[in-house]
């Protein structure tokens, strides 16, 4: 007895108690359930307790009572500690009670806005998950975006058509930009008797899918909203990361090493990649951590500039001087301002976003003119990379596979529960559900003031572009 209370001393001595920062009371998001506005809603015994596949365990089931925190990083000596009590969001997982019988569910699953890789995983995972493990048989895919619910007849889906899915890039469903008319699309919901709405899309697509939940609570429509993020940009707000970021990260090696060898074998080359990233610049930022072979990223949220002391020109130059050759990588979004632009060019798109001019193109074009000017006769080489649509088109990776699965199955749980007008997302690791009203108004920039930022310039030794 005496050597285990020695033991337990030692173990205690290794651990530092902190009494000063207190996680109660927590600030916990109400997550919208349909409850709340049909108060008579029936429930039923959750089918996954007599699924001899899944064998429900003691802590199977995930209760009200357990939270994910989106802030894990704490001052423990209380110097900047908010007075606000942490913020929480619920715990995503099965529920031991569900508020729909599955044999009378009819889910409709919609994907909106531009490609992404795993949009057909998580496809796949909605369809795999509501008829495996509860038993769903009506499942239909929704084809060309919003404009599908009243465009288009829905497409019935199942396992066996969907197997493959995953190993596919872009989405079978088809996917547009626009077409959202809220009387239309919750007309045909409510037509076509769908209870459950699978909406997969970005920022934009988010919205949306809060106009049309607000819309079925108005009318008091005994159908959940289920909302999953996807952008390649990774832009969307409160979340880790956006399914098929790491894949397009990946993809984007491929490209700046191929300028890289391009640059390399020139005298005074120069490779430039341009990378998608609208108001973003993530993509940017983790190929450039990454590739280790890059000398500039230029991204949305850091201006620069061409000309001057500290400016983008004066610091290739020395590259060149030094190295002899030079890579740089630019998010689609950066440098607009510097780009002239006709009146004929100030557009939008459909989803109502500017039109971006190729920053990838003008700077090529700047590039060669300043070294014509200052370095006349001169050997000098540029070659632009531009790999958006394979960086996006491709099918996920094995991490963006499991990732698409996960938040799948975490939005079939949530809606058979009866919860609505929620995103299903990973927060710190862990699988939440955070209402759509918060998600569609976030946002995930690249914070230039954070360790993140002054990575990238550790490993460029770029400049901060500040006009001396």
């Amino acid at each position: 007895m005496a050597d285990e209370a020695n033991s337990n001393k030692e173990e205690e001595s290794q651990y530092e108690i902190v009494d000063n920062l207190s996680f109660s009371p927590l600030r916990l998001h109400r997550l919208p359930h349909l409850t709340d506005y049909l108060p008579n809603l029936q429930s039923f015994t959750n089918p996954l307790e007599n699924n001899a596949y899944y064998r429900p365990f003691d802590g199977f089931y995930i209760s009200s009572h357990d939270v994910v925190l989106p802030q894990v990083i704490y001052d423990v000596s209380g110097t900047f500690r908010s007075n606000s009590p942490p913020v929480a969001y619920q715990r995503a997982g099965p529920r031991k009670q569900i508020f729909f019988n599955p044999a009378d569910v009819k889910a409709a699953i919609v994907t909106c806005g531009g490609l992404c890789p795993g949009l057909n995983t998580v496809i796949r995972e909605l369809v795999v998950g509501l008829w495996e493990l509860y038993g769903v048989r009506q499942v239909f895919g929704i084809r060309s975006g919003y404009r599908g619910f009243y465009s288009a007849d829905p497409v019935a889906l199942n396992p066996k058509m969907v197997h493959n899915w995953h190993k596919r890039g872009g989405t079978v469903l088809e996917t547009s930009r626009g077409g959202f008319d809220l009387a239309k699309i919750v007309d045909s919901i409510q037509g076509q008797e769908f209870n459950q709405v699978y909406i997969i899309g970005g920022d934009g697509t988010m919205r949306g899918a809060v106009k049309i939940f607000e819309e079925i609570c108005h009318r008091k429509l005994n159908v959940a909203v289920a909302a999953i993020p996807k952008t390649v940009d990774n832009d969307v707000g409160i979340i880790d990361a956006s399914f098929g970021f790491q894949t397009a990260v990946e993809m984007a090696q491929q490209a700046i090493s191929a300028a890289h060898v391009e640059a390399e074998s020139a005298v005074n080359g120069i490779g430039l990649v341009k990378l998608m990233g609208r108001s973003t610049g993530h993509i940017a930022l983790y190929s450039t951590l990454s590739s280790r072979d890059v000398d500039c990223c230029l991204i949305p949220e850091n201006d620069f500039f061409l000309e001057g002391k500290g400016g983008l020109l004066e610091f290739l130059e020395q590259r060149l001087i030094d190295n002899g050759h030079a890579v740089i990588v630019v998010a689609e979004g950066a440098g607009q301002d510097l780009i002239p632009r006709s009146e004929e060019q100030q557009q939008h798109d459909e989803s109502g976003n500017p039109v971006f001019l190729d920053v990838g193109a003008w700077l090529k074009s700047e590039l060669t003119k300043w070294w014509k000017r200052d370095h006349p006769g001169d050997l000098f080489t540029v070659k632009y990379i531009d790999p958006t649509y394979m960086i996006r088109a491709v099918p996920a990776n094995a991490t963006d596979n499991l990732y698409c699965t996960l938040l799948a199955h975490s939005a079939t749980h949530g809606a058979m529960a009866g919860y609505t007008g929620f995103v299903a997302a990973r927060i710190n690791g862990n699988y939440a559900y955070v209402p759509v009203t918060e998600v569609a108004q976030a946002k995930n920039v690249v914070n230039t003031q954070d360790h993140k930022w002054a990575w990238v310039r550790s490993v460029t030794n770029q400049p901060d572009f500040q006009k001396i």
